[in-house]
């Protein structure tokens, strides 16, 4: 029985015979050469995410992003493709304005879900309501009728609007106290209440909507100044809409106080009947072993509250830009090497996944994939993904990059196996050896991931180039590596729930006729 160990390095160790190998090979200067002196990235992400915008799977915009990527692959010199691999729900955003009419008149700050129903022009106007105390599922079918011709309020009125480390700087030790233990307690009174309808907080929607409610208010909120979280709608006909957490909360303090709030709603929108889906795929053809792989992999689509700047522009950014330097440096690699830009990964990673089970004669002659889909910041964490011998190549690999940028990153081997959360795992599961670049937090869990805020502004370019650096000169090596990577599997320890031995992830079945 071969032993699980796990090894925590620092590469300050390695900066001397980093120093000393960047000397002694060009390619890997002139990849920090092209990557500082004639960087592409401010102008890419303006081009995708100011021009193009969200990548909703499904919408004309997730389209043209895919042609936009093909055809600035081309201008590069880098042969690039669209490939099908689905079909989903089309759907296009219009216009969202939601208006508090009374007592008063306030624009409020919200935006329609995505493949929300449309409303016509004119808008939906109408009460806001809140859900009552439930005694019991018996009770709030009873009660269902009075939302006929309302809009609803579905989430709980958060306490404070304040994120947590804002009351760390400032509240009293007792005051922060006080809210964490009143927040609590609301949370549990009201995920309670909920479940004493005899519905979750998903299942209740649709049956708003069939008791006749004008349409549906949410408040996601992301703890932090501002933000929520922006996922899809789960209604047919009436409109759905996520509003900020301040205005959410004024319109529940109305309602408690009998005002009797109304507001309008215009939430536009395109149903486009069902489209394909595509993932792209960029490729510099090998010279030597043209047919093993190094893949480049970030997923393409986003949510579509912000832009997807950090989820997941950033991660497609480092990769375009990474291909982009190589074929200028590195135009005859040993092995080719692909860029994957996958589509429909926020779903469950669709996109990756068809593609696992669409190519296996690439999936069992990978070489290696290096996968970034966290954030905007720089690379601090590599871990093996449970392939037992992991340590020895990617150790042998991260020699090669510099010290500026390999002092930030902590490895663990031989680590464990991707599950899930992002596209690598995808690969794990199928065996080949695919290890995911993650990245500093920059708040990104709070303030940017799936929100409306994930936008242009909180790019931090300088880690980003980092991040292009590091996977160019990681794909470089492992691309001219003399041996081909072992994928032998670490024996995984025992599930402390069940205490029965972990397996091995196995390939998920990807979902092809999404919202159809």
């Amino acid at each position: 029985m071969k032993k699980l160990y796990s090894l925590t390095l620092s590469f300050l160790l390695f900066s001397t015979i980093t120093v000393f190998s960047q000397e002694k090979n060009p390619v890997i200067e002139n990849i920090q050469k092209e990557a500082y002196n004639n960087s592409q990235l401010e102008v890419l992400g303006h081009e995708l995410l100011d021009d193009i915008g969200p990548r909703l799977v499904g919408t004309p915009q997730m389209q043209q992003a895919h042609d936009w990527a093909v055809e600035k692959y081309k201008t590069w010199g880098i042969s690039a493709e669209n490939q099908q691999w689905g079909e989903w729900k089309g759907w296009e955003r219009g216009i969202t304005h939601i208006d508090m009419v009374s007592p008063r008149i306030q624009t409020l700050d919200g935006t329609q879900l995505a493949w929300n129903p449309s409303t016509s022009s004119k808008g939906v106007t109408a009460e806001v309501m809140v859900l009552p105390e439930i005694k019991d599922s018996i009770s709030f079918k009873k009660w269902l009728p009075n939302v006929k011709g309302k809009f609803v309020m579905i989430a709980m009125k958060q306490s404070t609007g304040r994120p947590d480390d804002n009351w760390k700087e400032w509240a009293t030790p007792e005051s922060l106290e006080k809210m964490k233990n009143e927040r609590e307690e609301t949370t549990k009174a009201w995920n309670e209440n909920v479940k004493r309808s005899g519905y979750d907080r998903r299942s209740i929607i649709p049956a708003l909507e069939e008791a006749g409610a004008a349409g549906i208010v949410d408040s996601y909120w992301s703890k932090g100044f501002g933000v929520n979280k922006i996922f899809g709608a789960r209604t047919k006909k009436i409109p759905s809409v996520d509003m900020e957490l301040e205005d959410y909360t004024m319109l529940y303090r109305m309602v408690e106080h009998g005002d009797k709030p109304k507001i309008h709603v215009v939430a536009e929108s395109r149903d486009l009947g069902v489209v394909p889906t595509f993932n792209t795929i960029a490729e510099i053809k090998g010279t030597e072993k043209p047919e093993e792989y190094v893949i480049l992999s970030a997923h393409f689509d986003s949510w579509d509250g912000g832009t997807g700047a950090t989820d997941n522009g950033t991660g497609t950014l480092v990769m375009m830009e990474a291909l982009r330097i190589l074929k200028k440096v590195y135009p005859n690699p040993k092995r080719t090497i692909l860029v994957g830009h996958w589509g429909s990964e926020e779903q469950g990673l669709n996109g990756s996944s068809s593609f696992v089970a669409d190519h296996p004669e690439i999936v069992s002659n990978i070489q290696a994939v290096f996968n970034q889909d966290n954030g905007t910041g720089r690379v601090t964490k590599i871990n093996g993904a449970g392939f037992l011998q992991s340590y020895d190549y990617i150790s042998r690999w991260l020699k090669a990059v510099p010290d500026t940028i390999s002092k930030h990153i902590e490895t663990t081997f031989p680590g464990e196996p991707a599950r899930g959360g992002s596209d690598n795992a995808s690969f794990v599961a199928a065996g080949a050896p695919a290890f995911s670049l993650s990245s500093l937090s920059w708040d990104y869990w709070n303030y940017t991931w799936h929100t409306n805020r994930d936008t242009y502004d909180k790019i931090v370019f300088d880690d980003v180039q980092s991040n292009v650096i590091l996977t160019a000169i990681l794909a470089y090596m492992a691309s001219e590596d003399d041996a081909k990577t072992s994928r032998e599997q670490v024996i995984l320890p025992m599930n402390e729930k069940t205490g029965e031995p972990q397996t091995w992830p196995t390939p998920r079945v990807p979902e092809r006729k999404g919202g159809i």
